[in-house]
Parts: C-alpha cells; sequence; structure tokens
C-alpha cells in the first residue's frame, strides 16, 4: 500500500551502503549505520529550502501576530468571517501556513518507510523492496558492538537468538543512543523556542506547544527507544543533530540579513535628512521660482561701497531730483489735495 515510500527509501538506504560498504566492507555495522545517517542527511538537505521558508513564515507571523488577535476578538462568533480575514491578511504578508509544516509532514513518511524497511531485514527473508537476497543477509549479519542494527530492547529473546545477539548488547548500545536522542531533542526544542517573540510566547497555545516540544517529546524518546530497533534511534539522534546545526547556520543567515536591512535603512534616512546648518526648502507659491538652500557658512551678499566723497554723493542726489519730474498742480498749494474747491465752503 505504501510502496511509493518504501521503495524511494531502501533506494537512497541502498545508495549509501554501497558507497561505505566499499569502505568498511559490505557485512560491516558501520557501513550500515553510516548509510543510515546520510539516508537522513540526504532528506534533510532536500528539504533545506523549505525549512528556510519555514522559518521566515514564523518570523513573519510573529510580527503581526497582534493584528491576528484582533481578528480573532472581533470574529470570535463567526468563523467563517474569521477564517477569511486571517487568509486574507497571511496573504498580504506573503505568509503560507502550510508551507512550515511541510518539513515535518515529509519526515514522517520517511520515519515510518524507515522503519517497515528494517523491520523487514530478517534472517531467511528474500528481496525486500531494493534490496535483493544477498543485502538483506549483510544487514542481518551486520553488528554494530556486538548489537544489530533490527533489535530492539523489548525484542523477544526466541528473535534475539534469530539474529544472534544478546539483550546486553543491544542495553549498551540502545541506551547511550536513547539518553543522547533524548538529550538532543530537548536542545533542538529549547533553540526553536529562545527565537520565538515575548507576545508569541504569551499565547497559552504556544505556551503548551512548548512545554510539549521542551519536556514530553524527550520523554517519548526515551520511552519509544524500548521499542525502536538501534537503527532508528540512529535515525532518530541524527535527525535531531541535523536540525540543531541547521537552526544555527539558518537562524544566525537571517539575523545578518535583518540587521543589514536596518542598516541600509539607517543610512538611506540619514541621506535624506537634511545636513546641519541647512535650512529646509520652502516650498514656492504658485507661480514663483523655487529658491536653492544656501549651503551653511555663506555670508549675504555684500552692500553697495559708499562713495568716497561726500560732497560729489549730495550733488548726484540734487541732480536726481532736479531730473525728477514736477507733479504739482498750478494753482494748488502742495499741502492740498486736488478734490477739494479752493474757498470758503458756504454755511447753512
Amino acid at each position: 500500500m505504501l510502496n511509493f515510500i518504501y521503495y524511494p527509501v531502501s533506494f537512497i538506504l541502498w545508495c549509501w551502503h554501497w558507497v561505505f560498504g566499499h569502505i568498511f566492507g559490505e557485512s560491516s555495522g558501520f557501513a550500515w549505520a553510516l548509510a543510515v545517517v546520510f539516508l537522513v542527511f540526504t532528506l534533510r538537505a532536500i528539504l533545506f529550502k523549505p525549512f528556510v521558508g519555514q522559518v521566515r513564515s514564523m518570523r513573519k507571523m510573529q510580527e503581526f501576530a497582534p493584528e491576528l488577535q484582533k481578528i480573532k476578538k472581533k470574529y470570535g462568533n463567526d468563523k467563517q468571517r474569521q477564517a477569511q480575514e486571517m487568509q486574507k491578511l497571511q496573504s498580504e504578508h506573503g505568509v503560507n501556513p502550510l508551507g512550515g509544516c511541510l518539513p515535518m509532514l515529509v519526515q514522517i513518511p520517511v520515519f515510518i518507510g524507515l522503519f517497515h524497511v528494517l523491520r523487514s531485514f530478517r534472517p531467511g527473508w528474500g528481496e525486500v523492496y531494493f534490496f535483493d537476497a544477498q543485502g538483506v543477509e549483510s544487514f542481518v549479519n551486520a553488528k554494530l558492538f556486538g548489537a544489530n542494527l533490527s533489535t530492539f530492547i523489548t525484542m523477544p529473546a526466541n528473535e534475539l537468538a534469530q539474529f544472534a545477539t544478546s539483550r546486553n548488547a543491544v542495553l549498551l548500545v540502545s541506551i547511550p543512543l536513547m539518553i543522547v536522542a533524548s538529550i538532543a531533542t530537548h536542545f533542538t526544542a529549547r533553540h526553536s523556542v529562545a527565537r520565538q517573540t515575548q507576545a508569541a510566547a504569551d499565547n497559552p497555545q504556544t505556551a503548551i506547544m512548548n512545554k510539549l516540544t521542551l519536556y514530553i517529546f524527550p520523554v517519548g524518546v526515551l520511552v519509544g527507544g524500548l521499542f525502536f530497533p538501534v537503527a532508528i534511534l540512529l535515525y532518530w539522534l541524527s535527525n535531531n543533530a541535523w536540525t540543531l546545526g541547521q537552526q544555527y547556520v539558518v537562524y544566525h543567515r537571517i539575523d545578518r540579513e535583518e540587521e543589514q536591512k536596518k542598516v541600509e535603512a539607517t543610512t538611506q534616512r540619514q541621506a535624506l535628512a537634511p545636513k546641519p546648518g541647512v535650512k529646509p526648502a520652502v516650498k514656492p507659491r504658485p507661480g514663483q521660482k523655487p529658491q536653492a538652500r544656501k549651503p551653511a557658512g555663506t555670508q549675504p551678499a555684500a552692500a553697495k561701497p559708499a562713495a568716497a566723497n561726500p560732497a560729489q554723493d549730495q550733488d548726484v542726489s540734487e541732480s536726481a531730483e532736479t531730473a525728477k519730474p514736477s507733479t504739482e498742480i498750478p494753482g494748488l498749494s502742495p499741502d492740498r489735495s486736488p478734490g477739494k474747491k479752493q474757498g470758503n465752503k458756504k454755511r447753512r
């Protein structure tokens, strides 16, 4: 039914086993363990770009989280209108909520596929998906510090005997892997929670999810380790190690990009701001030419120098007055206006 998952997973595992089998030997436990680890790395490398999109989407959603809360409060009784408004707000900010779930949604079927393929590797079985009978026999005979990769702690004793593995050997390999995988799960969640804003952390739903990822999931790894094969524990540990390193690289990269944007915005504002000592340009009136701003430190134009000889200056002013045409009306004294009649007015 899920062959479309089992065949690709087994093919990637076969490719990496072929590579490391030429180095350590086909039946080497290290070759099979590294094949499982690099199966995880291959998957996570394919999902690197969606993970970056997930981080950017989460960052944007944290920025307009207050607006989402307003929509929830405003349309609390109308769920359909609330969903429409939230979808509209997310499209305006370029956020796709499903894009943030893509990496996790892809990892779940891969985890199920690897679990099924490894459980299918049993003594005496023939071909298993992309592996032929020789490849299955190679996996069955491979030992990692005395424990077969398909064995787990709670496996029945008769099945352990089929793999020629003791329970103590499985315990010595599985318990350290369980503890380290649980610690890696906690630190991965802790690093992700530390990036949340205070507004997002105060959200009750987010607070519940944070507690689940910080404490419940690591405990789940410890409990599940009792039933998971050694290869699945290797898968879980390498997956969390990759996630932790990927978060460090991506978060610092996005932080540098945002810091660079802030520096560019500050530089642009400083370039557009008026220089010290320069008055801002005055908007010209209609029909008036715009006046250029004078740079700081410029002096006003010097006044015309006075004549050296005061007498010469007086002669020039007198000649100007003489040349000026007379506006006096004959027969009218200078202190009276032409609108008034001369003579005494009659008393009534």
